[in-house]
């Protein structure tokens, strides 16, 4: 009888099997030469940062231009500047102490699924983590951004092969399905899945070690005696990037009750447009979400196209517009993650309660993400980082630039942001380059170490 073999499985095969075959020529490379491949992977995307943001706007109908030139750009100076130096090959410590020796080793294969929110950024963070473990890499775009992350992978791999780098250390699927991906995740090494739930539970369901994220949805709070001035403008920054698409952008601002109208003046004075009507809040509900979920046209698009959806009028030059929520997550639609440039508005009587209305709107979505602080009260930063699960706290930040790691904080500079047990992820931290790594560890006899007594280790 003779066997079907499935197209899928084999097309896949063949990635696998020039993956492997450029890995193992790949780990023999020092780390200077390692570095230089990383290197170069940054520099070619801010080299062609204006090209490839505008081949992303025009494929996924998503975010805008500038923004996206400025993502491109800072993200590969951010990401090379945390990796420069770094060990990640041979021995990369020795502990005297403990008497651990331990030794940096590839991970292998590393499968990598890339969203159309970041098509040119995540794909070239994904591959610079990946190379400076000395792995290969195989990614499977999003289909509404195939052209884009291909263009940029195409980039890379002219100017590693220019460099006497071995062919195929990274490749991008050139046919794109379900099908493809699935059984692509299922014979790496390892899973790195940034994008929608089901796509990240598929990660995680594959056979293989899978880091994976979860949805965002960042609650901001202004804290009582803050300079709101101060605030507002970075909250806008952090809504309005690339038209809302980041996860870690600001979704809801809550805001103490004293202050509550000052700030909403100050949204105003900074292009924003107050929603408090409750039929203008109905429409920008249903032009943000149908049935529940996220409206596919109001997604990645201008304040413009938003109130042209709603039905509603803007004045001109506005940035974000700001509707009154009718109540937290759990009833109300816009307690949850909007994908546009529209924030959601609370206030609150008692710092307790501020938390507590951050703490259902998580509940509702966005569990385990990220939260932003406006605050010069440590106490009050830190009950909120004690009272909340999510996995970073930003404060007096855009929390859409630096949640993922910035020059001015002690992130690690990432695209893809883990959320813990919360959000259903492996990892509660964002994910660099040691999570792409196996690691030996030589554990020498130390005959001085102390051993306690009974009565010293029972007392």
């Amino acid at each position: 009888m003779t066997q079907t073999v499935d197209p899928s499985k084999a097309y896949i095969a063949e990635y696998i099997q020039r993956a492997r075959k450029a890995q193992t020529q790949f780990e023999k490379f020092s780390q200077e030469q390692v570095d230089n491949a990383v290197k170069i992977l940054a520099k070619v995307v801010i080299d062609n940062a204006e090209m490839l943001a505008e081949m992303a706007v025009e494929e996924t109908g998503m975010g805008n231009y500038a923004d996206k030139v400025a993502k491109n750009k800072n993200k590969a100076r951010i990401i090379w500047n945390s990796l420069r130096g770094k060990k990640s090959r041979g021995i990369i410590e020795r502990d005297e102490v403990t008497g651990i020796t331990k030794i940096a080793k590839p991970v292998g294969v590393v499968a990598a699924i890339t969203p159309c929110t970041n098509p040119i950024v995540t794909p070239m963070s994904n591959a610079m983590f990946a190379l400076k473990c000395g792995n290969a890499i195989i990614i499977t775009p999003h289909h509404k951004a195939i052209k884009c992350s291909t263009k940029t992978v195409e980039l890379i791999n002219a100017e590693l092969e220019k460099q006497g780098y071995p062919k195929n250390l990274i490749q991008i699927l050139d046919q794109q399905s379900r099908e493809n991906t699935r059984n692509l995740i299922s014979m790496a090494d390892i899973v790195v899945a940034t994008g929608g739930e089901g796509m990240v539970h598929a990660a995680y369901s594959s056979g293989r070690p899978a880091l994976g994220v979860g949805a965002g949805n960042v609650q901001c709070i202004i804290d009582e005696g803050y300079d709101y001035k101060e605030a507002v403008p970075k909250i806008i920054a952090g809504r309005t990037f690339d038209y809302g698409i980041i996860c870690s952008g600001e979704q809801s601002v809550i805001a103490p009750a004293a202050v509550y109208e000052d700030v909403l003046k100050e949204f105003q004075l900074n292009g924003g447009y107050i929603v408090r009507d409750k039929k203008e809040v109905q429409a920008i509900r249903e032009a943000l979400f149908q049935d529940g979920s996220p409206n596919r046209h109001s997604v990645g698009q201008s304040p413009e196209v938003i109130a042209e959806l709603a039905g509603i009028q803007l004045p001109e030059n506005t940035k974000i517009i700001v509707v009154e929520a009718e109540g937290t997550g759990d009833v109300d639609l816009l307690g949850k993650e909007k994908m546009a440039p529209v924030i959601s508005a609370y206030k609150y009587a008692e710092f307790d309660e501020a938390i507590e209305i951050a703490r259902k709107n998580l509940d509702a979505q966005g569990k385990g993400h990220s939260v932003a602080i406006h605050s010069d009260n440590k106490q009050h930063i830190e009950k909120v980082g004690e009272g909340l699960c999510v996995s970073r706290f930003v404060v007096n930040q855009v929390c859409a630039s630096s949640a993922g790691g910035s020059f001015f904080n002690g992130l690690a500079p990432t695209n893809t942001l883990g959320c813990g047990t919360w959000g259903h992820n492996s990892i509660s931290e964002n994910l660099d380059f040691k999570h792409l790594m196996n690691v030996s560890r030589i554990a020498y006899y130390m005959p001085e170490n102390p051993v306690p007594s009974d009565e010293e280790l029972w007392k």
